[in-house]
């Protein structure tokens, strides 16, 4: 729906107004017309049918527009800084800023992962079927055969071009752009990358590293994780970890998490051991290569000699004299025989707490 006024100042009594165009070149000389464009009613969602794309600065040393009016950011500031002269040790409540996940966003950080994997893989069949087009000389982008003639070019030379684009073929990160970040192992506790840490810092697409700070994990990225939450001192971030009976009784939990899990998995999965090394192998058989050193492997020429495996050939814990009271006295050789061993993981836990 179109509507022009001859005037260079007019008030527009509608709701939704998309795009509000000068026309220096009409025919009536230097009045300016102005053309507005009116969008229907939202959708059943609350969507608009027509919105406007975000304009481009208008010079390189423009700033972009604050999302956040500045009077709100420096009123927000400055209720921060009461509040901290207020209460200069307080626990952070609110995740994430108290280090903790925010449980209802972890399936979406996994979800947002897949689906950004999912539109890679698709662009990158599409754009051998449907042609994408680049200019040489600037970003201008066009999807068809041929391209545009539209005179936008703002490249080097375009001038003597007439800001015409030259086109060449395109790829799947001309259709779509992903800005890299560096990767927080902690982003509540170091939250800044400092200069001198930039060759040392991994860098990876800043959707990715948003996906891992809210729950996503990846292998090459790692990042720390909390169970309880930090406390701000005069602006600082404290960290107090877990006193050692605490941290003993989790870690007595999952090591027979972990034991009782695995003999699980080997009543279906066949794991292997060497009859006379610690070689083990997981799989249907044992593999065939000579690198056994044992006993008779000579007459084996160096090969495993496989057997079935259990659950201690493949976790391997060392094992300790139990002290049932650390501070009494020595245990003593002659009553050795009254004696017991545990696993040195249990020991450990047990003397630390647990």
């Amino acid at each position: 729906m179109h509507r022009r006024y001859l005037s260079s100042t007019i008030i527009v009594p509608f709701n939704y107004l998309k795009k509000l165009q000068i026309n220096p070149t009409h025919r009536l000389g230097p009045s300016r017309t102005l053309t507005v464009e009116t969008t229907k009613e939202p959708d059943a969602n609350g969507d608009h049918l027509y919105a406007d794309i975000p304009k481009p600065a208008k010079s390189k040393s423009e700033r972009k527009p604050y999302l956040t009016p500045m009077k709100i950011l420096v009123r927000r500031a400055k209720q921060e800084r009461e509040a901290r002269k207020a209460q200069p040790c307080k626990l952070l409540e609110e995740p994430p800023g108290n280090g903790l996940l925010v449980p209802e966003l972890v399936g979406v950080a996994h979800q947002v992962y897949r689906a950004r994997e999912s539109v890679l893989l698709g662009l990158s069949k599409l754009v051998k079927a449907i042609p994408v087009l680049r200019c040489r000389h600037c970003f201008e982008v066009h999807i068809g055969p041929v391209g545009h003639e539209i005179r936008t070019c703002t490249g080097p030379k375009s001038g003597l071009r007439n800001a015409t684009h030259v086109w060449r073929r395109g790829r799947v990160h001309d259709v779509i752009y992903f800005p890299k970040c560096f990767h927080l192992y902690d982003r509540v506790g170091k939250p800044r990358i400092i200069h001198n840490e930039s060759r040392a810092v991994k860098q990876l697409p800043a959707i990715v590293e948003l996906c891992i700070q809210a729950g996503l994990n990846l292998e090459n990225y790692p990042t720390k994780r909390r169970t309880r939450p930090v406390y701000s001192i005069e602006g600082r971030i404290v960290d107090f970890d877990s006193t050692p009976s605490e941290l003993a009784t989790m870690t007595l939990d999952s090591w027979f998490e972990m034991i009782s899990g695995a003999k699980k998995m080997m009543e279906r999965y066949k794991v292997h051991t060497c009859g006379y090394c610690p070689e083990v192998q997981v799989g249907p058989k044992g593999h065939k290569v000579r690198m056994c050193k044992a006993s008779k492997h000579q007459s084996r020429n160096g090969m495993h000699a496989w057997q079935e495996a259990t659950i201690f050939d493949l976790v391997g814990p060392n094992y300790v004299w139990h002290v049932a009271d650390p501070s009494g006295s020595l245990l003593s050789n002659g009553l050795k025989r009254y004696y017991g061993k545990a696993p040195a993981v249990v020991e450990l836990c047990v003397q630390a707490g647990a």
